[in-house]
């Protein structure tokens, strides 16, 4: 500011930021001079998506509102400090509550709120005034900006400029699209305009809380349903084993929670509990006041029940925290010609429909949008929001990965300059420094086996002869965390990731692409730093001594599966690469032997990998994954080092040791596989991993060779999640699949952040690096690792949905398509079957709208279903019809018909 005087050294900035240049803004027919725009804390909150938009610039932000906004929101005040970082927007943050002549004390009998819509409505005026005294030709002016009616009123009474949103966004008339991103607020209490009351009053948070503490109500996390619109469970919270989960099925029940909300249920008498239903009901009104429809539908929940199965059942009676997120989806236009109100369909169908206002209904038709809950008043029949942002067309395969990506909550923006400034200085090269602590194992006869075209190549081997005859075998692992120090922002960004996505023709990265695929990946004929794990074996692949070393590396060839096998194979190739790998491949398949003695299982699941056209990059056809000895040879040398690593970082830190645990399944979940195994005269063990190992391998059908793979497959269905813990906070580490007491991940820190926290607890244990507080917070790497689980499991949802679209789009071309399926499981109304070829799962469906129903029976002891007179039973081989169903844009799917055995 050009009145301010510079501040005193260290005194922090007092002076009036934003006053050094003439703001330029869009004009405005309000206001036509220059101006500054100073928003109030709720007009931030609710108005972000507004502020955002390029065209809105020249705003101050005053430490009052950002400090009430990081208390209220902290995914908006996040986008806020973003702003405030990008010069173009100039948006400029005034720490007003330690400016001499801007501070205030808080009145006797005044509420801290309203102390600070004062303090605002201070800062305003002393703007003005101090704007006032710089001798320019024209004014400049400060619009205070607020959607709360009595401050404003204040405010004016005060000879201030104040706007709501709405006015101010409406005078911007060469902007008229900004409209459709206003937010509208009208909380709960104010109901919008007529309309009756469709839902019970929310009890508010205190009473709420109170009640919990009480015992009258529950809390927990609200899951809605996918099959079925009028019914949800609530997943209680704490350790009530009676209720864990709740059910709550109609609209009145269900009282405007959404999916991911933390709400407050009240449980139901006994005599109205229910049960699930087994019905799929997809809201298809078209009509909001069509609310005796909705009657209709919750009386076909009420009649399919059977008195064994109740649940708990409840209704949820107030809202705790609202977890609402920007929805990808479609508009669905109104019929009404000229209509601005529409209502817009999510994606993800355990989302209501969303009512929003638009001018611009014509354009959006048939593109995939986003859009923003604003609230849920008691007499609207869907919730108001406001259209955030146009994605692109439905159908297009950039727009279609993008939505993916953001349904899946997939960090994928590109790497931001704070992040990147944390990146080696290129040209880089190996210093003095580096090699501190580190062995310079560059002499050794290392190489990298992968898929071809990989770029990210985390790990390479080495095996020797040694002079008393036993064999040296070394996995080297690329030194990620030599690269990325703890706490920076590069850090921050890939814990914030937690791994890698891969979709069918996109990598969304973990790490910036300087480390990924050059500085960490360990190509041939370059030095890297590495993490080595060697141990010195005797020929039965006995562990004799094992350490631990940072060291430098030059990997001497990098090969793919296919050329490795070759090497292996080759009568005429001799050379010390070569016997490298015919050394690492005889050690790893008695190693294989021996965790399958121990009762590892090996389970098939149909990998599917798409061929794509080099020019329009739409896949051409598919194939199914084979796998060579050497994906096992490479496979069983990651396993074994993951298991030193993870009993060596236990030993040194039993209390913050970060482990990944594969529990057992509960027996009922191995229901189905028995009983499918059993309908073949087929016994399948299940006391055990390894009983069950053992029993798969006897299941052999001399007439129907694909019968284990269908088996292997049924029995992967049955597993649960494997997922990272930390040790200290957990007594059981047994990993079930992999059949060993203990397990980690250390061999892929450049494609998953746990790597890299592996990597720095062994590089402490063995004195190579120095720790840090976060490192030894056991509370502090639970919290970690209950991200990563989540970032894995959305990473593998992601990567579904992405076989799913292109698979869509291969089809697309084809038309109807004959193949062979097998029956995988069996429904009330439909069988689940899978067809080989393509790895392709899909469902058959007897029961279609506008077409008779034939006549069903379901036994779900033999697991079969009778369609009129055929019997239909699992793993039945069938032929189907495949073909692409695009007559929803929005949810396309494979539709499958049976063709043989006719029914």
């Amino acid at each position: 500011c050009r009145l301010c005087p510079p501040p005193a050294p260290g005194a922090g900035n007092g002076n009036a930021p934003g006053l050094e240049a003439r703001p330029s803004g869009p004009a405005s027919s309000l206001c036509p001079g220059p101006h500054f725009l100073l928003p109030d804390t709720n007009l931030l909150l609710h108005q972000i998506d507004i502020l955002e938009d390029p065209v809105i610039k020249n705003v101050i932000v005053l430490q009052t509102v950002l400090q009430e906004v990081r208390n209220r929101s902290a995914p908006v005040y996040k986008r806020i400090r973003d702003l405030i970082q990008n010069p173009e927007k100039h948006f400029y943050s005034f720490t007003n509550e330690h400016h001499r002549e801007t501070y205030i004390e808080q009145k006797r009998g005044e509420t801290s709120n309203d102390r600070n819509d004062r303090a605002i409505r201070v800062a305003v005026k002393w703007y003005n005034e101090h704007l006032n005294e710089i001798e320019d030709e024209e004014k400049i002016q400060v619009i205070f900006l607020t959607n709360d009616r009595a401050n404003k009123e204040k405010a004016l009474e005060e000879g201030i400029t104040a706007y709501t949103c709405e006015e101010y966004i409406k005078s911007l008339t060469a902007n008229p699209e900004l409209v459709d991103r206003l937010a509208c607020v009208s909380d709960e209490g104010k109901e919008i305009e007529g309309g009756k009351i469709i839902f019970p009053e929310h009890i508010p948070l205190s009473k709420l809380q109170q009640g919990i503490k009480s015992g009258i109500y529950l809390q927990g996390t609200y899951r809605a349903s996918r099959e079925n619109y009028l019914e949800a469970t609530v997943w209680v919270h704490g350790d009530d084993e009676e209720n864990k989960e709740i059910i709550v099925q109609g609209l009145k029940h269900l009282n405007r929670a959404i999916h991911e909300d933390i709400v407050a249920v009240e449980l139901l008498a006994k005599d109205e509990w229910v049960a699930p239903s087994s019905v799929v009901l997809q809201d298809d009104g078209q009509n909001e006041e069509d609310i005796e429809n909705e009657e209709e539908k919750e009386n076909i929940l009420k009649t399919s029940v059977n008195k064994d199965i109740l649940r708990p059942t409840g209704r949820v009676v107030g809202i705790i925290k609202r977890n609402w997120r920007p929805y990808c989806g479609m508009l669905s236009k109104s019929q009404i010609k000229e209509a601005r109100r529409h209502l817009f369909t999510p994606a993800d169908r355990r989302i209501p429909r969303i009512r929003i206002e638009t001018r611009q209904a014509d354009t959006l038709e048939g593109q995939r949008i986003i859009v923003a809950i604003d609230g849920w008043p008691r007499n609207s029949r869907y919730p108001n929001g406001h259209f955030v942002k146009n994605l692109g067309s439905a159908g297009d395969k950039e727009t279609e990965t993008e939505v993916l990506l953001l349904e899946h909550d997939v960090p994928h923006q590109a790497f931001s300059q704070a992040v990147l400034s944390f990146l080696p200085k290129m040209p880089w090269s190996i210093t003095e420094e580096d090699m501190k602590h580190r062995e310079d194992l560059r002499h050794l006869d290392v190489c990298s086996v992968d898929p071809p075209g990989c770029t990210d190549i985390d790990d390479a081997l080495h095996c020797r002869e040694m002079e008393n005859g036993n064999l040296e075998v070394g996995v080297h692992i690329a030194d990620v965390s030599h690269f990325i120090r703890p706490g920076n922002a590069l850090d921050e960004e890939s814990v914030k990731r937690g791994t890698t996505v891969y979709l069918c023709e996109k990598r969304i990265d973990m790490v910036p692409e300087l480390l990924s695929s050059n500085l960490c990946s360990l190509r041939s004929d370059v030095d890297r730093l590495a993490f080595s794990c060697i141990w010195e074996m005797n020929h039965k692949a006995e562990i004799l001594k094992t350490r631990f070393t940072k060291s430098i590396i030059n990997s001497k060839a990098s090969l793919t599966y296919a050329e490795a096998q070759m090497r292996i194979d080759s009568a005429t190739m001799n050379d010390a690469i070569t016997t490298s790998l015919r050394g690492l491949n005889k050690l790893a398949k008695i190693l294989k032997k021996k965790r399958i003695d121990n009762g590892a299982l090996t389970l098939a699941s149909p990998e599917v990998r798409f061929h794509m056209d080099s020019e329009t990059h739409d896949p051409i056809d598919l194939q199914t994954k084979e796998l060579k000895e050497t994906n096992s040879m490479v496979e069983e040398f990651m396993l074994l080092a993951n298991i030193s690593v993870a009993q060596k970082i236990y030993d040194e830190f039993p209390e913050f040791a970060l482990l990944r645990k594969h529990p057992a399944p509960p027996p009922s979940n191995y229901d189905i596989l028995v009983k499918a195994a059993k309908s073949k005269n087929l016994e399948i063990k299940t006391d055990s991993a390894k009983a069950l190992a053992e029993s798969l391998d006897k299941a052999e059908s001399p007439t129907f060779p694909y019968l284990n793979t269908l088996l292997r497959i049924l029995a992967t269905r049955c597993m649960m999640q494997a997922v990272y813990f930390c040790s200290g906070m957990d007594n059981d580490f047994h990993h079930y699949g992999l059949a060993s007491p203990i397990y980690t991940h250390f061999t892929s820190p450049i494609r998953r952040y746990a790597d890299i926290i592996v990597h720095r607890l062994l590089a402490v244990a063995i004195g190579a690096d120095s720790t840090y507080p976060e490192l030894t917070d056991k509370h502090k790497l639970a919290e970690m690792c209950k991200n990563l689980n989540y970032r894995h499991k959305m990473a593998q949802y992601a990567q579904r949905a992405s076989v799913a679209f292109h698979t869509q789009l291969f089809f697309k071309t084809k038309g109807v398509v004959n193949e062979d399926a097998y029956i995988l499981f069996v429904r009330k109304n439909a069988i689940v079957v899978l067809i080989p070829k393509y790895g392709l799962e899909g469902t058959v469906f007897f029961e279609e709208k506008d077409k008779p129903t034939p006549k069903l029976e379901y036994n779900s002891e033999v697991p079969s279903l009778t369609v009129e007179d055929t019997t239909l039973r699992v793993f039945d081989k069938v032929k189907v019809n495949i073909m692409l169903d695009d007559s929803n844009i929005q949810h396309q799917k494979m539709r499958m018909v049976l063709v043989e055995p006719k029914v």
